[in-house]
């Protein structure tokens, strides 16, 4: 079955959005390609099971998020970076496109990666991409006081770990500062 011309034009309308939070969720600008293609993929496939009700964009990042978990899960294996290595990384990446603050940037994307993948998911949903609690709650499925809770706590983190202390739940290492 091929999909609506119209449901095919309103998931084009999403893929900067989708975009956007797949590389605030990996990081890596290919494997956040890899991760919209298989939504697109997915959403196509089963354009059937659409509720016509339902927000396309909401139900397009749902798909995303769960294809995310499936990728975790596929790599179930956790990489350690150290420090030195992430500051190469991250210098590589500057010198390809600086950006207007590079030590906030990079100071940032360092708190980030240090969130755990629950706090991190919220605070995207609802800070980048403007989802209210309830929506973030249905895409995650997830209760809204869990939104909530998990978002506090990853608000503290980071503001914790750019403001170069200890965060409140203990979990982040020391960060790091770069003079530019």
């Amino acid at each position: 079955m091929h999909a609506p011309a119209a449901f095919r034009q309103q998931l084009l309308g999403a893929i900067p959005r989708l975009r956007r939070y797949a590389r605030s969720l990996v990081m890596e600008v290919h494997l956040a390609d890899d991760l919209v293609q298989t939504a697109l993929e997915r959403a196509l496939a089963h354009w059937h099971q659409f509720d016509q009700r339902r927000d396309l964009v909401l139900w397009a990042l749902s798909i995303l998020h769960n294809a995310h978990l499936d990728f975790r899960r596929r790599d179930a294996r956790t990489t350690a970076m150290d420090p030195a290595d992430l500051a190469a990384e991250m210098d590589a990446h500057q010198a390809a496109a600086p950006p207007h603050d590079p030590g906030l940037r990079i100071d940032l994307q360092a708190a980030l990666r240090r969130l755990q993948p629950d706090q991190r998911e919220v605070l995207l949903l609802v800070g980048v991409e403007q989802l209210s609690y309830a929506e973030a709650a249905e895409l995650l499925n997830i209760p809204i006081g869990t939104v909530m809770s998990r978002l506090s706590r990853a608000r503290a983190a980071l503001r914790a770990s750019l403001e170069g202390g200890s965060s409140a739940a203990g979990h982040l290492p020391p960060t790091l500062r770069r003079v530019v």
